[in-house]
């Protein structure tokens, strides 16, 4: 195993090394999307529909967003992240109540206007904010933009919130009590939203009916290469070596294991850690004849792929 790997040792006390890990890994800007996922998002685009996707963990729904965001010259889609608990009215903004009361009961603290109490105690949220940057009475003509706003698995959330979002997918407007003002987003400028979903529950159907809709399904071979071409590939794994021995080897992987299969996010970590390691490449075919050492290796850089000690199991019976 290669000696900078060894960064934990259990042993002497030493400075903890700095981070380091290529930003090819995980860079929106290498983003490869299938012509067909192209042709959906053009659709979506020209309708001016939200965008729904499916698939496996790990198959690029998420950061497809991101390329679609870089695509148009943003930094990235405004996100949020669903949780079990999540509200309409998380999408749009969050009010610190708490603080505000805390402030009111302070005698001396003067009473705040609604503009003071928007600037001190309201922040907005991924679906806010596109709004908000859409909307001509609150931002300026030269600063007013169309977004992209990712709204990450949404089918954690309680049922409710595909519901209560119905009318503001075609009308992009919300309303904040705290202040009295309502925010409505400029034909021209309405936001590009794009939807996840890992299918945990199904969504309500007048909610699909206003989705445009597509599966993300897990990529043949050639498209695997093509990925890792732009992503993990290096000195040692080159292009040729990843479709003649680390492809095959992933693929009895994925085809062992039964819980959750590893997907392409595990695939170029998986590939990027080999490299580190320096695991020669032709040890992936012939690992019933490996020594212990280089096996326990093989083991240790499973740990991206597999998730469970069951498919572990299945795979070192394999």
């Amino acid at each position: 195993m290669n000696e900078n790997f060894q960064i934990y040792t259990a042993g002497e006390r030493k400075k903890l090394p700095d981070f380091t890990l290529s930003e090819a890994l995980s860079d929106p800007k290498l983003y490869l999307p299938s012509q067909r996922l192209m042709r959906v998002v053009n659709v979506a685009l020209t309708l001016g529909k939200p965008l729904l996707l499916t698939g496996e963990p790990g198959t690029g729904k998420t950061e497809l967003a991101h390329s679609v965001a870089l695509n148009f010259g943003q930094e990235g889609a405004l996100t949020f992240n669903t949780r079990t608990t999540s509200t309409a009215a998380d999408l749009f903004y969050h009010y610190h109540s708490l603080q505000h009361f805390h402030y009111a009961q302070i005698k001396d603290n003067p009473v705040l206007s609604n503009a003071e109490i928007e600037q001190r105690f309201i922040n907005y949220a991924a679906l806010g904010e596109a709004i908000r940057l859409a909307d001509p009475n609150v931002t300026k003509a030269s600063e007013l933009r169309r977004s992209v706003v990712l709204i990450d698995e949404i089918d954690k959330a309680p049922r409710d919130l595909p519901n209560d979002i119905l009318n503001v997918m075609e009308k992009p407007t919300f309303f904040v009590p705290e202040i009295d003002k309502t925010f409505r987003a400029d034909d021209a400028y309405q936001p590009v939203i794009v939807l996840t979903s890992n299918s945990e529950k199904n969504l309500p159907d007048a909610f699909l009916r206003r989705c445009v809709y597509f599966h993300i399904e897990f990529p043949d071979d050639e498209a695997l290469l093509a990925i890792l071409s732009r992503r993990a590939t290096g000195e040692i794994y080159t292009e040729a070596v990843i479709k003649e021995k680390v492809l095959p080897h992933f693929r009895k992987i994925r085809n062992t294991v039964q819980r959750k299969k590893p997907a392409t996010s595990e695939l170029i970590y998986w590939v990027s850690l080999l490299e580190r390691l320096e695991f020669p490449p032709e040890h992936l075919e012939n690992v019933a004849e490996l020594d212990k050492a280089t096996y326990e290796t093989l083991l240790t850089s499973y740990t991206i792929l597999v998730k469970t000690q069951e498919d572990l199991k299945l795979l070192k019976r394999r």
